[in-house]
């Protein structure tokens, strides 16, 4: 009770110095764009982008060219032989190892100044939700994150290892006690078997917050329910509050409420290795500026923005946040003070509110189909089948979508949803024609190709019971913060489902 009443008492601290910077963004972000540009000044990277002749925005973007990490990967590697002073001040105290595409493993810097944002805007995010609802009796339970190993390998000139895993190592002490699963637990590499031993943890434990991806949150309830033969709710009476990130909640709302067996709160982060972005600072919605998460302006982090459909184009236009737009979607660059610089995360988002800056992750700028020229991304595909699970009984446990581009001789190409239900629509062709008329509202590429018989509607494979973990252990990905993606301009994630093929 003590905890929970000091936590309120901090929450209105808190809340007013969060809103005192929203409500003033764009000072906040000059000056961290000053000091950025201040204190990287006599870095390797500052000298050879002429740092000290850059006294405005448009200065930097003259000189500082837009790079994802493959070009940054000459500095990365210098800093990795220990050279001092590369990207940032002095050297990283952590290198975030992320697993890349095209340039396998990337190792994103961590500093003495960036890691502490890491930490303050998840506990942020945490009190701002106590001092709008009044519900701090959390704190005084048992907290549970499900995450990666926080093993460390400190054989390299700078330690190494997922950003769960660092940021294990930097819990408050008064949390200490509260948190599960035990360390042991949380080293232990198979996915599946640390799942086993969380429940067994977990199960006798007063459960009040429950965090992790929602795939991943999903399987360890369904262990729960079936360990115990009970829901959630029952298990743990006073389980409140569910933290994610990493996916669109929306659309395993239904089944995980079901699995609970009843409805909790939910707060929504934007962690990356890349810095922690954005969090949900509202559970009252009353209108669409109130939807999405506050972007964090005052994190050592300055950002520009390109709209997505002139991304690669030869001059996209680059923009600061004084001239973003509403429903406009963007990928998002950023400069942090670890030592990245006009840095493309690859994600791309949307502003719902301008006072304050509030925004929606959209998906990933490579993943979008577009194999006939419609630019579908992962914001619609989310929002159309939430459209058509509701008013339902139908609950899904994941879906991916490509395009099937070599259809049958005769027949007209489609977008493939393979889907996993966990309970299957009555009516599986009306249920598509549902997604179908959902994506043709929202998309005007996607309607004038099926209006003229380019493409034809959409249609739904069924992908069995467990598909997609099986495809996530055979690319070495499940659990964790691995996800799977929304869909894909190719068929090489779905050529791979274990499958039924029934189409209809």
């Amino acid at each position: 009770m003590i905890k929970s009443k000091l936590a309120r008492i901090y929450a209105a601290v808190i809340s007013r110095k969060v809103y005192g910077w929203a409500h003033n963004p764009l000072a906040t972000q000059e000056k961290v764009f000053r000091d950025l540009i201040s204190q990287a000044k006599h870095t390797d990277f500052g000298k050879d982008h002429h740092f000290d002749e850059i006294a405005t925005y448009d200065d930097f973007k003259s000189k500082v060219p837009v790079r994802d990490y493959e070009g940054l990967k000459d500095y990365i590697e210098q800093i990795k032989q220990g050279k001092k002073n590369v990207l940032w001040k002095d050297k990283p105290i952590y290198f975030a190892k992320t697993s890349g595409t095209t340039s396998g493993a990337k190792y994103i810097p961590i500093t003495k100044e960036s890691m502490p944002y890491q930490i303050s805007a998840a506990k942020e995010a945490l009190l701002l939700y106590i001092a709008e609802t009044g519900n701090s009796n959390f704190v005084d339970g048992k907290m549970i994150f499900l995450q990666g190993s926080p093993e460390i390998n400190k054989s390299n000139a700078i330690k190494t290892g997922r950003l769960s895993g660092i940021v294990a190592h930097y819990v408050p002490k008064y949390l200490q006690k509260n948190r599960l699963p035990t360390w042991e637990t949380n080293c232990i590499d198979d996915w599946e078997t640390k799942v086993d031993a969380i429940v067994k943890e977990t199960v006798v434990e007063d459960m009040r917050l429950i965090s992790g991806i929602p795939s991943w949150v999903q399987m360890y309830f369904e262990k729960l329910n079936k360990d115990q033969g009970k829901k959630v709710a029952e298990i743990f009476p006073n389980f409140s509050l569910f933290v994610y990130g990493g996916v669109n909640y929306e659309p395993y709302r239904q089944n995980m409420e079901d699995l609970i067996g009843k409805k909790v709160d939910s707060i929504e982060l934007f962690p990356a290795s890349e810095g922690f972005f954005a969090y949900q600072d509202r559970q009252k919605k009353n209108n669409m500026s109130e939807m999405g998460m506050l972007l964090l302006l005052n994190s050592g982090i300055f950002y520009e923005f390109i709209p997505a459909d002139s991304f690669y184009a030869d001059s996209p236009e680059r923009i600061s946040l004084k001239d973003v737009r509403l429903g406009i979607n963007y990928v998002m660059i950023v400069s942090t003070n670890a030592g990245l610089w006009a840095y493309n995360i690859g994600d791309t988002i949307e502003f719902t509110s301008l006072k304050p800056y509030r925004i929606i992750v959209t998906g990933r700028i490579k993943h979008f189909i577009s194999a006939f020229g419609e630019h579908v991304i992962g914001k619609e595909v989310e929002h159309s089948i939430q459209r058509a699970l509701e008013g339902t009984n139908t609950k899904i446990k994941e879906f991916t979508v490509a395009p099937e581009v070599n259809p049958p001789k005769g027949k007209l190409p489609y977008h493939e949803w393979f889907i996993e239900f966990e309970q299957e629509p009555e009516d599986l062709e009306a249920f598509a024609i549902k997604i179908d008329l959902e994506m043709q509202r929202q998309n005007s590429y996607y309607f004038d190709l099926l209006q003229g018989k380019i493409l034809r509607p959409l249609m739904i494979t069924r992908v069995v019971k467990n598909g997609f973990d099986q495809y996530m252990r055979s690319v070495g990905k499940l659990g964790g913060q691995n996800k799977i993606p929304r869909l894909s301009n190719d068929r090489n994630i779905v050529d791979k489902l274990e499958v039924q093929v029934e189409k209809r």
